[in-house]
């Protein structure tokens, strides 16, 4: 799994620039639309050939560029499944050999550096992919279980968010919106310290569940058709989420004050002896 949500850590990552790759496909594009209209149907179909070949490079390059990205970002995350940064420099390598020696008539040996050169290259400047999890220290507790947590309560979310963007009563769109807003702070806090996730436990699967499954019920309903007396519990339970999730938050604050208070009695307790 390599799913995680995004946080930003300490040091602010430089997206990268994984499109500007596509550039290099310009040229090629226009020679093999000129073969064509000029009627050299050979020219036109190893120029054809080419331009898949190294399309398909370059959009594997995006993806791998994208991915290891996300990665770096991410405070745990899994070490991607599919290496697409690894696949594209060997697509690089095989489809500027071609272009060279079958599209360009270069010599073979001058074919086979180009074919060489480009994919040393493209890993110098784009690295290689992540291929070490990274889920720091947990103490005890299954990543796995941690990180699918984390995806899965982000996920839901996301969900509210959307579903939110269709409710037209303004005054319920802004409470929606202050809950889902703690929810998040109170994610970020656990990815912090993950540990975390034992005290939270019921705030990842119970709460957010409940409020997706709240706010979906209300969108599929014809607003004009919820009574008054429906909207007034829909404001009052909301009130309490916003509640809830702020004693949620405090607990979690607890919880580290705990910890630190453990940790410098362990420490006295060493010092002494």
């Amino acid at each position: 799994m390599s799913k995680t949500k995004r946080i930003s850590g300490s040091k602010s990552i430089k997206p990268p620039k994984g499109t500007l790759l596509y550039l290099f496909l310009v040229p090629l594009f226009v020679s093999v639309a000129t073969s064509l209209f000029s009627g050299d149907y050979s020219g036109f179909l190893l120029k054809g050939v080419g331009f898949l070949l190294l399309s398909g490079s370059l959009a594997l390059a995006n993806k791998g560029v994208s991915q290891k990205y996300t990665y770096m970002q991410a405070i745990h995350a899994k070490a991607p499944g599919i290496p697409y940064l690894q696949l594209a420099a060997l697509g690089l390598g095989i489809s500027t050999f071609y272009l060279s020696f079958f599209v360009g008539g270069k010599p073979l040996l001058s074919a086979l550096f180009i074919g060489i050169l480009a994919p040393v290259g493209f890993t110098l400047y784009y690295g290689s992919d992540p291929r070490e999890d990274k889920l720091g220290n947990i103490d005890g507790i299954s990543a796995e279980l941690v990180l699918e947590t984390l995806h899965e309560a982000a996920k839901k979310l996301k969900q509210i968010k959307n579903a939110t963007q269709k409710i037209t009563d303004k005054a319920l769109t802004t409470k929606f919106t202050l809950a889902t807003e703690k929810a998040e702070t109170i994610l970020e806090v656990i990815q912090q310290d993950p540990k975390d996730i034992r005290v939270a436990r019921k705030f990842l699967i119970v709460y957010i569940d409940g409020i997706a499954k709240v706010v979906n019920a209300y969108t599929q309903l014809d607003e004009s058709d919820i009574g008054s007396k429906t909207r007034e519990r829909l404001y009052r339970l909301l009130n309490d989420v916003e509640s809830r999730f702020d004693k949620e938050l405090q607990k979690l604050k607890e919880n580290n004050q705990f910890d630190l208070d453990v940790h410098i009695d362990v420490l006295r307790e060493q010092i002494k002896h």
